[in-house]
């Protein structure tokens, strides 16, 4: 029994997921471009996800955004150190420590199919892996310079297979990617 763990994360052109310091200032105020209505895929996404598995500094992001996004799914935030979730936060939301492989084991036997995979290093642990299986990455039409990357070093080559590419007409292009895996013998 295995899950499929998928990403689905926006990037300015020149791959960046936020600022140096963590923000996304730039990332929202190229949200307020986006046409009332479009989500650009991300409720359908989301709607087949069984488990959202984010890095401790996403999930503090998140925290900034007043009410708590994901309703009742699943959440299980990545840290090593304990973490205390606010009242606010639904008793859905959990903390791990565990290794990608063992979380993802573990989320298998207990039913889960699909993960959404969020956060820069978090998805670099996963990727590093070999346990992502899909990426859509919606790039944002802005070059940042310099900032937290969302691909960092990687012990060996990664091949993608293309699926689609959908751009918008508030220009942000959307790509999506199947994670080519190696045969094993």
């Amino acid at each position: 029994m295995t899950t499929k763990n998928c990403v689905f994360i926006a990037t300015s052109v020149d791959g960046f997921i936020a600022r140096k310091d963590g923000a996304i200032d730039w990332l929202n105020a190229a949200n307020e471009t986006v046409t009332p209505g479009e989500d650009c895929g991300y409720s359908a996404f989301i709607a087949d996800i069984d488990v959202l598995v984010m890095g401790r500094n996403s999930y503090e992001v998140v925290l900034s955004f007043g009410a708590w996004p994901y309703g009742d799914l699943p959440v299980i935030v990545l840290s090593r150190s304990p973490i205390v979730f606010p009242d606010h936060v639904p008793n859905t939301v959990t903390h791990s420590s565990e290794a990608p492989a063992t979380l993802c084991q573990r989320l298998a036997t207990e039913g889960a199919h699909r993960l959404y995979i969020d956060g820069g290093v978090t998805i670099q642990r996963f990727l590093n892996a070999g346990l992502i299986d899909e990426i859509t990455v919606t790039q944002i039409p802005i070059l940042l310079g310099e900032g937290l990357p969302l691909f960092g070093e990687l012990p060996t080559d990664v091949h993608l297979e293309h699926q689609t590419t959908l751009s918008y007409p508030f220009g942000f292009v959307q790509t999506k990617y199947k994670v080519v895996k190696p045969d094993v013998d």
